[in-house]
């Protein structure tokens, strides 16, 4: 884990798709920085174990079901007197070349990614309102911006996080809340599915040479999150090695 230079005492904070990958590592960054922090994921289960391992709470919770969000935030809000911060980070991956992809394919991708992405946003912002202060940070990708072949799913989801971002940031600035998003090219279990010969094309393309360890996208979340960053809303920044240039 990078040095922690953070301080998130008092704050509680919820990171959604965090059961592993970048959502867990972001959750070990704000837990070890003296944060509340509640882990929501699909897989019960495995939310749960990873949530006691790193002294957080685990949620189970379906991020394109409106109850199931409600009752995340709600929960969060019951156990610690208050939500900070959001970070949208759950997603899956449902990739066919578009003639072959079902409307099932289509809808699950978007009611996961851009859909848990809003309907999180919505239910936190009256505690945002109330307490003139939230943070809320979205995971998008590279691919909304241009394009994956196999992905038209997922890129449509990635590039309507960055208007809902955008959006979010000039409707909820007057309230003290900030918007942002980060877009990350890290190794994650989507990464892990790419074929060899894939993978080594595409890290060809990276400057750094190498896709990112997930808990090097953390610290800039973190930062997106502090009250450092209170001046910045808006915005998509790259966490990529230089692939977006």
């Amino acid at each position: 884990m990078p040095n922690i230079n953070f301080d998130f005492t008092g704050r509680t904070v919820i990171v959604t798709g965090a059961a592993q990958g970048i959502g867990l590592e972001v959750g070990r960054f704000f837990q070890a920085a003296g944060a509340t922090t509640f882990l929501v994921d699909f897989d019960g289960d495995l939310v749960e174990s990873a949530a006691a391992e790193i002294g957080a709470t685990g949620i189970r919770a379906d991020v394109s079901n409106t109850e199931d969000v409600e009752r995340a935030v709600a929960l969060a809000v019951e156990k610690s007197g208050r939500i900070d911060i959001i970070i949208n980070n759950a997603g899956i991956l449902r990739d066919t070349v578009l003639w072959k992809m079902t409307d099932e394919d289509w809808e699950q991708v978007l009611a996961i990614h851009a859909g848990g992405t809003f309907k999180f946003t919505r239910a936190a912002v009256p505690h945002f309102r109330a307490q003139n202060y939230g943070r809320i940070i979205n995971v998008t990708s590279y691919t909304g911006l241009h394009g994956n072949t196999g992905q038209a799913n997922y890129a449509t989801a990635k590039a309507g996080i960055i208007g809902l971002t955008k959006t979010s940031a000039k409707e909820l600035a007057r309230f003290g809340v900030t918007v942002n998003a980060i877009s990350p090219n890290a190794k994650t279990r989507m990464v892990a599915s790419i074929p060899e010969d894939k993978m080594a094309y595409l890290t060809a393309q990276i400057p750094m040479g190498r896709f990112a360890e997930a808990d090097e996208i953390a610290p800039a979340i973190a930062f997106l999150a502090s009250e450092e960053s209170g001046y910045i809303t808006g915005t998509v920044l790259p966490v990529d090695g230089g692939i977006s240039m």
